[in-house]
């Protein structure tokens, strides 16, 4: 009887195994190959790096635009006329897009760091391209519904931009690993010097980055501003339901300076709160008034309006998530609120000694008061118990006639004019969006005493930001949350970010030096190690289909002459090429002739 002797000790390679299997479906030893990838293949894999990239673009916008996502479902709800958080099916779309292709991405870098062949399996390669298109259509989608808010990718540069290099540097020098081990193989070809040019003018890009970051932020904290002042904007909608009674008091719990409002006028002429064009998402006037929930808001008189319940809709609808935290005194308070008439702000303003500051929407042509919407609202101002100088006027109809009959009021513009026509036009705050609100424009209006208000500011960073641009006041839907920053998040002198980029730059190019010098050293060290494997591995290459079919036939072979079991077959890998050593390849000749 003979005895078979095992070809080779088999060694298990789960960690390898795992990775090929997960990317390609190759669980086997044999299914793998350190063949070069094909065309085919590498089209696929820069399929994979634009998805991952768009996706982290699409991911770093969702990130800062949460800011505005109110807004969002807000043009959501004027479309569809159904109150509804569009957020959440995005944001979890593109979580576990971006999670998907993340995870893809790392496997295959490992793929190429190992020398393994790419190939990706059929079902990654359809959700790839699902989400590579998904994606894109996303983002057209948002280009034409919602194109202003691009403006929040620029804005949030310049607090993010010098983190958003540090990382983006950390992993291109990783990524350098991945790179030298490419460029130091023996054989040399024209790719290998393409893949070294585009890698080195990445890393002296990143190097150059911060000549072209400029931020507020990055200035001497002797030359930091006061505190902005926080105004209640519709008082603090995400505690209670907006321009409510209740929401302006819970603002005030905040501390804040003032309080704004939007304010439209009634068929007989009473100014109430109201944001929207219809009393549909805010009232229950599809219950009181049935057929009437689409029609103008200014046609109700304000018997209709006062009896509607302008509380229910928040427990229901949950606009901020937020009606899990209210108290149950606080929800049973919610449920009976009503609409709020100008009138009764200005009493609470004038008793709690804040200012007030409101948007005026004129009524239709067709409408009673449409000629005297500015004197039913100017009427409710001077009967009122509040001092002239705390009333920010805001429209620019008739300014003229309003600075006449009331010449104490602060008049106020949401239009960016030169300052010397907000002089003649005695205008002394301007109110801007935030993405009108740049830090040179805000010290130009500064120095000519004309104070800069910055709505809408919910988020701690862009409050952040606001501060160090030197802005006088914000209105916000989340003072609860800003009473919570004391301080701008971050700020730093240019000498201080200065030696950050030099350090950062400086440790980068040692490490990426330090990289391709190991590879350089470890490529040369495997090529001396065994001449005759070499020599071996050189004859041996061939397609990848027929380095397979000779391991299997190897394998079968052994196990139909009595080996017991595959574990203890192994393929001596060397040079990148599965390889059998020559004296165990003659093994099974030689017990053949012997019998």
């Amino acid at each position: 009887m003979v005895k078979h002797q095992p070809l080779q000790v088999y060694e298990r390679q789960l960690c390898l195994s795992c990775l090929t299997g997960i990317y390609g479906c190759r669980w086997k030893r044999y299914q793998r190959s350190h063949d070069d990838s094909s065309k085919w293949e590498c089209s696929w894999f820069f399929l994979l790096c634009c998805s991952f990239l768009l996706l982290l673009v699409w991911s770093y916008f969702w990130l800062e635009a949460r800011n505005d996502y109110n807004e969002f479902n807000w043009l959501l709800y004027n479309r569809s006329a159904v109150w509804k958080d569009g957020t959440v099916p995005i944001l979890t779309t593109t979580l576990t897009g971006f999670t998907y292709t993340a995870f893809l991405m790392i496997l295959a870098l490992c793929h190429i760091a190992l020398g393994q062949q790419l190939n990706l399996y059929w079902i990654h390669k359809i959700v790839v391209l699902a989400i590579l298109l998904t994606t894109i259509t996303g983002v057209v989608s948002i280009d034409n519904f919602w194109q202003d808010e691009w403006d929040i990718v620029v804005i949030s540069l310049q607090f993010t931009g010098p983190f958003l290099h540090i990382g983006a540097l950390a992993a291109v020098t990783a990524l350098g690993w991945v790179i030298a081990g490419q460029v130091v193989r023996v054989e040399r070809s024209r790719l290998q010097v393409v893949m070294l040019v585009i890698y080195v003018s990445v890393l002296l890009v990143l190097y150059l980055v911060p000549l072209f970051i400029s931020s507020p932020c990055i200035m001497d904290l002797s030359k930091l501003g006061p505190r902005p002042a926080v105004i209640g904007r519709r008082g603090a909608p995400m505690l209670a339901p907006e321009h409510t009674i209740m929401s302006f008091s819970k603002a005030l719990q905040q501390k804040v300076t003032a309080l704004e409002a939007d304010v439209t006028i009634s068929l007989d002429g009473v100014p109430f709160l109201m944001r929207d064009r219809t009393l549909r998402r805010t009232t229950n006037v599809d219950k009181l008034f049935p057929g009437r929930q689409d029609h103008d808001a200014s046609f109700f008189n304000w018997t209709e309006i006062r009896s509607l319940n302008a509380g229910l809709w928040f427990l229901r609808d949950d606009p901020y998530w937020t009606v899990q935290y209210m108290s149950e005194k606080d929800r049973n308070r919610t449920a009976n609120q009503t609409v709020c008439s100008l009138a009764e702000l200005l009493r609470l303003a004038a008793r709690t000694n804040r200012s007030v500051i409101f948007s005026l929407r004129r009524p239709p042509p067709q409408h009673p008061r449409h000629q005297l919407w500015v004197s039913d609202a100017l009427k409710v101002i001077q009967r009122s118990s509040i001092l002239p100088e705390q009333v920010m006027w805001t429209p620019d109809w008739y300014r003229k006639k309003v600075r006449a009959a009331v010449p104490l009021l602060q008049q106020t513009s949401d239009e960016k004019l030169p300052v010397a026509e907000l002089k003649e036009r005695g205008i002394s705050t301007l109110t801007l969006h935030y993405s009108q609100a740049r830090a040179q424009d805000i010290r130009q209006f500064s120095g000519s005493n004309v104070s800069v208000n910055v709505y809408p500011v919910n988020e701690p960073w862009l409050y952040s930001l606001m501060w160090c641009s030197g802005v006088q006041s914000v209105s916000s839907d989340a003072p609860h949350i800003l009473k919570k920053v004391p301080n701008p998040i971050w700020i730093m002198s240019a000498d201080e970010y200065g030696l950050i980029w030099i350090t950062s730059d400086l440790i980068s190019v040692a490490i990426v030096i330090g990289i391709f010098i190991f590879q350089k050293w470890k490529m040369s060290g495997m090529r001396s190690y065994n001449p005759e494997q070499i020599m071996l591995s050189a004859v041996v290459r061939r397609p990848s289909r027929d380095v397979n079919l000779m391991k299997e036939k190897l394998i079968f072979s052994e196990i139909n002459n009595g080996v017991g079991s595959t574990d203890e077959l192994s393929v001596y890998t060397g040079n990148g090429l599965d390889t059998y050593a020559r004296d165990d390849i003659m093994m099974p000749a030689r017990h053949a002739s012997k019998l």
